[in-house]
């Protein structure tokens, strides 16, 4: 060790402090996020778990990262207990245990990373800038498996700490939220680089700092200065603030149906109306007396997009789908889409006859998943791709690759989480998607947020969580497609590749005398 530098020492005996630090370390990503967005929470928390884990055995490895999971989950996912809430007499002891066991399932994801980043530090000698950079590459390469081993769950993605900065959100449309998870992590630790690194090695390292962070400024100020032209097409969004408690309990629908009626009603003009998840608490295709209002109460030519479950009956029962319908003033359905991408125990069960577990969400059976991102056409409107609530957290995986919509519709129910930090986060995973498409994301929510984000991630009208009312404004308009729209995660793995090449060079030269062996000391 290089005498006079600051260090955190965590030898194997003292496990437990290591776990410690890395607890305090992973709970102190949640103020990285939205709506906190504390930047500087980004170097500290990551430079810790990075010097923590030069001083331990591969052994041991798991565990510190698995900590570094836990508090990071456990704080920032904590808002789904409000959900075992709404239902307090049937699921109510459940919610602790139930946010308990999925952070620390969760947390398993940067327990390996640690891990890998340890056995490769076993290895093969890394130091310095190239340190970083195999802790960075481990760190993406886990939380990509993590957004899609089990149907996936890419929330909280390290990327999001750049969300609310206009200029630093806007390479996601290069290499995707991913690709940005890699550069925030890696330009985060080089705090810790400069830490451990000796003193006749530090310049390149406050160099590389320099450029990266100037880099990424620039070329994102110069991407989100350009200017993408609106369209002439007018959108009404209603947030009704509907409580989840009174969503279906008996006579709730009529209720409901007033209530989004008269809203929608208010002076103003609008080509397309966006009623948010499930805003028809019923199945408004079978209910013709609900339709005809609905359609009244369209001005001709104007489009009404709602959520509303459906059923369809076949020879092997009833099939329940979670949907979003458009309609016109005929009544009739004019095109719909089947979300697809299910939540877990919210809308299924996983492992049904095995686990014997009941859906939290009100309905006769499980839901049955659509067949894939969809881009619907309406009159009067730009082609228009939807993801239901829970479908906007995955990247690449919202708009069809075939018909590439104009934009895209996310009706959302977040009443369940109240008015934690829950919703603004699943905003953020908006804000994301629209950067990573090139797309504008409208988003209609029962309780809020409900807002219109442009192609550059800005957000350009919001009603926040808990308000009742509605936003009138024109869409933004479409950019071109991004090499992110265009290859996906193909962009992620240039970069990793590229990555893996540059720190093997690094270490097969020998150049960094800051090379050492993970859990050794160099003197």
């Amino acid at each position: 060790m290089k005498p006079g530098l600051p260090q955190i020492v965590c030898e194997d005996p003292n496990l437990f402090q290591c776990m410690g630090l890395a607890l305090v370390a992973g709970g102190l990503t949640v103020l990285t996020l939205p709506p906190f967005s504390w930047l500087m929470a980004v170097p500290v928390a990551f430079s810790v778990l990075f010097i923590v884990l030069r001083n331990i055995s591969t052994s041991r490895a798991f565990l510190v990262g698995w900590a570094f999971g836990l508090g990071q989950f456990g704080i920032g996912i904590s808002w789904i207990a409000e959900s075992f809430y709404v239902d307090a007499e049937r699921f109510g002891a459940l919610a602790i245990p139930a946010v308990a066991g999925l952070s620390a399932g969760i947390a398993i994801f940067p327990g390996m990373a640690a891990m890998l980043f340890a056995a490769i530090m076993q290895r093969r000698a890394f130091g310095g800038i190239a340190a970083g950079l195999l802790f960075a590459t481990c760190w993406v390469v886990t939380e990509w498996l993590r957004g899609h081993i089990l149907t996936g769950f890419p929330w909280n993605l390290a990327a999001y700490a750049l969300v609310d900065y206009a200029a630093l959100r806007q390479p996601a449309a290069w290499v995707g939220s991913y690709g940005l998870g890699f550069l925030t992590v890696f330009i985060g630790i080089l705090p810790g680089v400069l830490t451990v690194a000796a003193p006749k090695r530090r310049a390149p390292v406050h160099v590389l700092f320099a450029v990266a962070v100037t880099g990424l400024w620039v070329g994102g100020a110069l991407r989100s200065g350009q200017d993408v032209p609106p369209t002439d097409v007018a959108l009404r969004i209603v947030q009704g603030n509907v409580p989840q408690v009174e969503k279906w309990v008996p006579g709730s629908r009529q209720r409901a149906l007033e209530k989004y009626l008269g809203l929608s009603a208010q002076p103003g003009r609008f080509d397309v109306l966006l009623w948010p998840e499930t805003a028809f608490p019923g199945f408004l295709d079978e209910d013709a007396a609900a339709r005809a209002r609905i359609s009244a109460a369209l001005p001709d030519g104007r489009i009404l997009l709602t959520g509303a479950p459906d059923r369809v009956e076949g020879d092997g029962g009833t099939r329940y789908f979670n949907t979003v319908q458009a309609y016109d003033g005929t009544s009739e359905i004019l095109t719909g889409y089947a979300k697809h991408h299910l939540v877990p125990f919210g809308e299924y069960v996983p492992l049904r006859g095995w686990l014997p577990i009941e859906r939290l969400t009100e309905g006769l059976g499980d839901f049955t998943p659509g067949p894939g991102p969809r881009t619907l056409a309406i009159p009067g409107a730009p082609l228009v791709a939807v993801a239901i609530c829970y479908e906007i957290i995955f990247p690449g995986h919202v708009v069809d690759d075939l018909f590439r919509p104009d934009w895209i519709f996310n009706a959302t129910n977040d009443a369940w989480f109240g008015t934690s930090i829950g919703p603004e986060q699943h905003l953020a995973s908006a804000r994301m998607r629209a950067v990573e498409e090139g797309l504008p994301v409208v988003r209609a929510a029962n309780t809020g947020i409900s807002a219109i984000i442009d192609a550059n991630g800005n957000v350009v009208a919001r009603l926040d969580t808990g308000e009742t009312g509605t936003i009138d404004a024109g869409l933004p308009g479409a950019r071109t497609p991004t090499p992110y729209a265009r290859f996906g995660d193909w962009t992620l793995l240039v970069l990793v590749f590229g990555c893996w090449v540059f720190g093997w060079l690094a270490s097969l030269l020998g150049r960094d005398p800051d090379a050492r062996h993970f859990g050794t000391e160099v003197s």
